[in-house]
């Protein structure tokens, strides 16, 4: 194993930093409440063409009604965004001068709000300064936003606890992405209620991000193996590598998977099941948050920023698009593979938590084990066998790799240093699951 340089200092210390939280069944009807209890006089609404016509928005607008709150809908949100969707609602948040922003949606939805939100409060920004380098410029925010609430209505991205919005820059064909703490929404509702309208597919892909963020965040290089330190605390990364906060909220979602995330997506009437889904979204969220996600995640963003003709089931969108979950978990049996020989013991925790049998295992083979136990677990639940199902070749790999190596931000949280040649090696391994 290649040693890793220690830019002169590694970092001491992590900090923890989440959104309030709510739960309950039910508890969208206070978010008039919340925003009378704010002082809000002109409040920017924002969600997707699908979710304007559903239950949750509904449960939302009868709220803002019944406490006679004044507010704007923008309902263009595009479903795995571009930077020119984010500069669309931008341009919305600008004009309107809003002082309270909500978000009703899955990621998409809410990180398109996040920022909607900083951009115009800093209105002489150009839109690379905040975006995360080496794409943008990465500047430490600085100024005041106005508050957010998010309402998910996906058991998935875990975006109403971070600090985090991700989106396709596509000239360049590729995922990146805003990561401050500044950003992060001022409250969460998550009300299990809002599950209940979610297809099949959807539960099934939206609970793939929440396992690779548990598993992806308890197998990160540990916090105080990130180098360099920062020389001010405000530079001190979103991601922050394994820490011991993040281990517990990480293993926590990661038990709830094991044991929820099949009932959900097999039954839609399955209450307990779906509501424990929304719940360990944002246990992921808070533990991924801080801790960061590394190769699953680094090698989603060219995966969905490629995509040729793929259009998925249950997803109603008028372009081709894999969807988040999906592009993340394709990998996840190479990547754990090849990451496990630098933690093989949180590996093998993590492969007994999602139902392997290792009483007899050997520690070496860590990796070989937690990637069969989620080949299993895909193939399980009809997931499409890898990357050549949903439409890439042999042919595509330079282009995919090419498209990793922008994510530094995740990438050098990967515990195992990876070489061009290695992400070579994961797509390729990735092409077929079974």
């Amino acid at each position: 194993v290649p040693e890793r340089p220690t830019l002169g200092n590694a970092d001491y210390a992590f900090e923890m930093a989440i959104s309030n939280i709510r739960y309950g069944e039910g508890v969208t009807k206070e978010i008039g409440m919340d925003l009378q209890n704010l002082g809000a006089r002109r409040v920017c609404l924002m969600t997707d063409k699908n979710l304007s016509k559903l239950p949750p928005v509904n449960a939302v607008l009868n709220s803002l009604a019944k406490y006679g709150i004044n507010f704007q809908m923008y309902d263009n949100v595009r479903v795995e965004p571009t930077d020119q969707s984010f500069l669309d609602a931008i341009k919305f948040a600008k004009k309107g001068e809003f002082d309270a922003y909500v978000a009703v949606g899955g990621g998409s939805v809410i990180d398109t709000c996040k920022a909607a939100n900083l951009y115009a409060a800093s209105p002489t920004s150009e839109f690379l300064d905040y975006v995360n380098a080496p794409i943008g410029k990465g500047k430490p925010v600085t100024v005041p936003l106005k508050p957010l609430i998010a309402v998910p209505t996906t058991s998935g991205t875990g975006s109403e606890t971070t600090g985090v919005a991700i989106f396709d820059f596509k000239e360049l064909k590729v995922k990146t992405g805003i990561a401050s703490r500044a950003i992060k929404p001022t409250l969460g509702i998550i009300d299990p209620l809002h599950t209940l309208s979610m297809p099949e597919r959807i539960v099934a892909n939206s609970g793939f991000d929440v396992l690779c963020h548990a598993l992806e965040s308890y197998t990160a290089l540990p916090y105080n193996m990130r180098s360099p330190c920062p020389s001010n605390p405000i530079n001190r990364p979103a991601y922050q590598g394994s820490n011991p906060i993040s281990d517990v909220w990480a293993l926590h979602a990661l038990r709830i998977v094991a044991k929820y995330l099949k009932r959900a997506i097999r039954n839609p009437e399955d209450r307990e099941a779906r509501a424990n889904m929304h719940l360990a979204s944002a246990f992921a969220g808070i533990g991924f948050g801080n801790a960061g996600v590394h190769l699953c995640h680094g090698m989603s963003y060219p995966i969905s920023g490629l995509v040729k003709a793929y259009k998925p089931k249950d997803y109603n969108v008028d372009h081709s698009l894999v969807p988040h979950g999906l592009s993340v978990v394709l990998t996840s049996p190479a990547v754990f593979a090849f990451t496990a020989q630098i933690h093989p013991e949180r590996h093998l925790e993590a492969a007994e938590i999602l139902g392997a049998d290792i009483r007899t295992a050997r520690i070496k083979d860590a990796g070989f084990i937690l990637a069969d136990t989620l080949r299993k677990f895909l193939f399980d639940l009809n997931v499409d066998d890898g990357l050549a199902a949903i439409g890439y070749s042999k042919a595509d790999i330079p282009a995919l790799v090419k498209g990793t190596l922008p994510q530094e931000r995740v990438t050098k949280l990967s515990p195992r240093p990876q070489t061009e040649e290695d992400l070579s090696a994961l797509f390729e391994a990735s092409m077929k699951l079974y």
